[in-house]
């Protein structure tokens, strides 16, 4: 009988989901201050460097052990398959793409308020998945429920619930990922991309 083994399978989505548990360990161990310094962005002077740096390092901080599980469970659900079709190249660039998006954002529309997590790249993960079915002029009809279900929740959440919950980044981060799946996509039909 064969012996197992365990691999390190999907080097991007681990070193990822390390460096959010890092950030989060490291802000309880601070009081929450290298959160609000380094993982965490908000509308800042132009002329603080920090704040071009936050614009993409927020997606690592989170306010507590929930969050930080409910976002790592979909990413390590979702992103070793990812990881596989298109390759730790474009699924680093559609993190870092989603990150500075969302922080651009909310930063313009929510000036008074700072946005951390990794539920936008959450998202984006769960939108192109739904494209792995994908076929020149076709939309998968898994597409177009997950979108339903995912973004219609969100924009229900944002108009009828009141919390701390950022729905924009969720639906931007969808919209971003499920851009890039149909993209992606387009060029490489159904073979899927290699993009290592």
């Amino acid at each position: 009988m064969k012996k197992l083994k365990i691999t390190f399978n999907s080097p991007l989505v681990l070193w990822f989901v390390l460096a959010c548990s890092a950030a989060t360990l490291l802000g309880g161990l601070t009081g929450g201050s290298s959160t609000s310094l380094l993982f965490s962005t908000r509308s800042a002077p132009l002329s603080d460097p920090l704040m071009y740096l936050r614009l993409f390092t927020h997606v690592l901080g989170h306010s507590g052990l929930d969050h930080l599980m409910g976002n790592m469970a979909l990413i390590l659900l979702l992103g070793p398959s990812l990881e596989e079709k298109y390759g730790w190249k474009t699924l680093l660039t559609l993190i870092l793409v989603t990150a500075l998006i969302t922080g651009i954002v909310h930063n313009i529309l929510f000036s008074g308020s700072a946005l951390l997590g990794a539920s936008g790249v959450a998202f984006a993960f769960v939108l192109l998945t739904s494209f792995t079915a994908f076929r020149e002029g076709e939309i998968p009809l898994t597409f177009i429920l997950v979108a339903l279900i995912y973004l219609g929740q969100q924009i229900w959440d944002a108009v009828t619930v009141q919390d701390n919950v950022s729905n924009l980044t969720h639906i931007i981060g969808g919209l971003i990922g499920g851009g890039a799946g149909y993209l992606l996509n387009m060029k490489t039909g159904s073979a899927g991309g290699s993009g290592r």
